[in-house]
């Protein structure tokens, strides 16, 4: 169906060469010459885009971009003399999307457009694709894992005192939903601090998270305020929180014990309202058995505790995260790319993704980026990845040899993958082997696993 655009200006030679140049290019064009002629279009049939002059017999062009603009999504581009462009420039702070100055040559208007409508099309295809995929914020995922995740941060969103903890290896989105509980809380337009604890030296940890007085140590100049501080009535986020020295940690516990601080080389107690939010890869037990990391800092931590599925136990999320990051990239890179094919898709599926998320994320900007048409094929996947994928594949049902074979090993690891596949859903797993949710149940208490 052709873009309908509406042509806003008093001027008729404007109006009719704007025209006969668009209808040249497909487009259905309306004209008018005052705001009120305009109102009157848009009521009958409202535009794809609009070209809108600023000055006008009957008042301005950015009348009509406040009703057509933001919150209708139909691009305005406005129109506009030497003597006006400030004003243009004003207009682009409230939504429209570009402007030009008269006199204007013709391919540059079509090429305005075209760009204005394809970042109008890619906004409403992000839109839609977050409506159908039930993402909030950054967060992508609708199976059963992310949809306990997500349910999960709602709640603990709400309360905006408790600390959280993040658990799940690495790239599987923590810091992504992290932020997302930020934004549902009340501390959301309060700032969102992060810190990666395995990028401070352990000689400057205390420091930047608490400061320090002028003079505290040989090079402390003036008087530092720490993350701790420019986090007040916000959010702190420690992540890979296992790697702050115990010092640190100790203080770290006082402080989420009483929200009170020292900085180094203080004589005082500050206090501030912070809620912390910690995230982690490693696994925390296994720490503090092993000495590296405080018992009594863990149970405080773990009072709000979320755990992010890897992305192989979400597997029916790959193809929404798939499609929502290439519309990310096309648009970055200006590229009209709309799709992947069946055989890259289904080598997506196929791969382990021992990165998770952040991996197939630089795996789709990288086919993006190679990809010249409007599709992405498999020969843009790289190509370590199209040979874990295909020999993954390939090893499904090993074959019986003169050796024999262990029927049982066989049937646990089938019955693991299945329940993998099936992210833990025991009906699906069983429709996956042909079994029925009570079959299902039987093996996995023959394999001593509590049904």
């Amino acid at each position: 169906m052709a873009n309908r655009v509406l042509v806003l200006d008093d001027d008729s030679l404007i109006r009719t060469v704007v025209r006969e140049r668009l209808t040249r290019r497909g487009y259905v064009v309306s004209e008018a010459t005052t705001v009120a002629g305009a109102r009157a279009i848009i009521d009958r049939t409202p535009p794809d885009a609009a070209l809108l002059d600023i000055r006008l017999p009957d008042g301005e062009g950015t009348e009509i971009l406040e009703e057509l603009g933001p919150p209708n999504d139909v691009p305005c581009i406005m129109i506009t003399a030497h003597a006006t462009v400030q004003s243009a420039v004003e207009a682009l702070k409230h939504g429209a999307e570009d402007y030009l100055e008269k006199p204007f040559s013709l391919d540059r208007l079509e090429a305005t457009l075209d760009r204005a409508l394809e970042r109008t099309r890619m906004r409403r295809e992000i839109r839609a694709l977050r409506k159908e995929a039930g993402i909030r914020g950054d967060v992508i995922g609708s199976g059963p894992a992310m949809r306990e995740v997500l349910d999960l941060a709602e709640r603990v969103a709400a309360a905006d005192t408790a600390t959280v903890l993040l658990l799940g290896e690495t790239g599987t989105g923590k810091g992504v939903v992290a932020r997302l509980i930020h934004r549902l809380g009340a501390r959301a337009h309060r700032p969102f601090v992060t810190v990666t604890c395995s990028a401070l030296p352990e000689s400057l940890m205390e420091s930047e998270l608490f400061g320090h007085e002028k003079g505290a140590f040989t090079d402390a100049r003036t008087l530092k305020r720490g993350l701790v501080e420019v986090a007040d009535g916000g959010t702190l986020f420690l992540d890979e929180i296992a790697e702050l020295s115990p010092a640190v940690q100790g203080k770290l516990l006082r402080f989420l014990e009483d929200h009170v601080f020292r900085r180094v080389g203080g004589i005082e107690d500050r206090k501030v309202d912070v809620r912390v939010i910690a995230a982690t890869n490693r696994i925390l037990e296994d720490e503090v058995e092993a000495g590296r990391f405080r018992e009594d800092l863990f149970y405080r931590l773990r009072v709000l505790p979320i755990e992010l599925p890897p992305l192989r136990h979400r597997r029916s999320d790959i193809p929404l995260l798939v499609r929502a990051f290439v519309v990310r990239f096309a648009a970055e890179f200006g590229k009209e790319i709309r799709e992947v094919d069946a055989e890259a898709m289904e080598l997506i599926e196929g791969y382990g993704w021992p990165g998770n998320v952040r991996e197939l994320c630089n795996v789709v900007e990288r086919a993006v980026l190679l990809t010249d048409d409007r599709t992405v094929h498999a020969g843009a996947l790289p190509a370590e990845l199209r040979a874990k994928a295909e020999g993954s594949a390939g090893r499904a049902v090993p074959a019986l040899t003169p050796a024999g074979l262990d029927l049982a090993q066989l049937e646990r690891r089938l019955l693991g993958e299945a329940l993998e596949m099936a992210e833990g859903n025991r009906s699906e797993a069983g429709r996956l082997l042909g079994l029925s949710r009570h079959q299902i149940r039987n093996r996995l208490r023959k394999f001593g696993v509590d049904a």
